[in-house]
């Protein structure tokens, strides 16, 4: 077997282990959406559990059907752009795509210049290439998505007292877009400007939670849509959730603290090998020379590389708890 065909080998042995473990590691939308309504049903006791079961089903078949863009479903160039848009930043799917080859390009040429080896140095700059420029974007989703969640309670509470003191909704939602700094603002002005040209505030807030994606709005708009099919004081029903938002905002905080631990042994752990490789090859070149020169070497630390890479990320999804 020649270098070819071993590296091929590997590469299929990688994608085949990480595709069958991210299939059995998803999570199960409708278990979790069961784990819920059983946890409604529990909240307002078997009595009424008939009555909150109905308007919880109708309160969720009047709602439009949701347009979430995940990756590996539908077109993935409308999935990376959503990705983009929810950074914040206003960047373009064009710029995204020329940064990455520009990143991918440079790479390789600097690995081909040191190493002279024309695979290992494509390998290289592919993975760079690819993987540097995702991992900013979701580092910048995930900030952008803390700092929402940092001030939409405080949204909600504005949203409560405006509706206490006699303003309509989309009133109060206008004034939270003035008042409210940083994405919440920013989002809440989207929302007025689409009902400003026409769409209803239920879609207008769906077209929003769609491209967020993030559990909280998604309350928001689930309770909106649940006190208008049950009615009642939507002042009060905001308040709860309000208070829900901050309980959960705290849990977040301490479940972060106490696996603060694990997350540091995973990244020690990680980091590492690839720590101790740097050194040796800064402390004797010619000792680890022949990973970039023989093809034999080349392919053990592909290998080597490979499994480091699933060994990371399964530690990741081991630290990684959801709330």
């Amino acid at each position: 077997m020649n270098f070819l065909d071993t590296l091929l080998v590997t590469l299929v042995i990688f994608t085949v282990l990480v595709g069958g473990f991210m299939l059995m590691a998803g999570p199960d939308a409708a278990k979790a959406t069961k784990r819920r309504l059983e946890t409604v049903r529990y909240r307002h006791g078997e009595s009424t559990d008939a009555k909150v079961e109905a308007q919880f089903k109708r309160a969720l078949a009047a709602r439009k059907p949701t347009r979430h863009r995940v990756a590996g479903s539908g077109s993935r160039v409308e999935a990376l752009a959503l990705r983009l848009d929810r950074t914040g930043k206003g960047w373009a799917l064009s710029q995204y795509i020329y940064t990455s080859l520009g990143i991918a390009l440079f790479v390789a040429v600097l690995v081909f210049l040191q190493s002279g080896a024309l695979l290992l140095a494509l390998a290289v700059g592919v993975m760079v290439g690819v993987g540097l420029p995702h991992l900013v974007v979701s580092r910048l989703i995930t900030k952008r998505t803390n700092q929402f969640n940092a001030k939409f309670p405080d949204a909600i509470e504005l949203l409560v007292r405006g509706l206490r003191s006699g303003l309509p909704v989309t009133e109060t939602l206008a004034v939270v877009s003035q008042e409210v700094p940083g994405p919440v603002g920013i989002e809440f002005k989207g929302v007025i400007d689409r009902i400003k040209v026409g769409k209803t505030m239920e879609d207008a807030l769906q077209d929003t939670a769609n491209r967020l994606n993030i559990a909280e709005f998604n309350f928001f708009c689930i309770t909106l849509a649940i006190q208008r099919e049950t009615g009642g004081n939507l002042a009060e029903t905001l308040s709860n959730l309000a208070d829900v938002l901050r309980k959960r905002a705290q849990m977040k905080l301490k479940v972060k603290a106490m696996s603060s631990e694990a997350k540091a042994s995973a990244y020690i752990v990680g980091s590492l090998p690839f720590i101790v490789f740097a050194l040796i090859t800064w402390a004797n070149p010619d000792y680890v020379s022949g990973f970039f020169t023989d093809d034999r070497l080349i392919v053990a630390g592909l290998g080597g590389l490979t499994w480091m890479s699933i060994g990371v990320f399964i530690m990741a999804k081991m630290v990684n708890f959801e709330i």
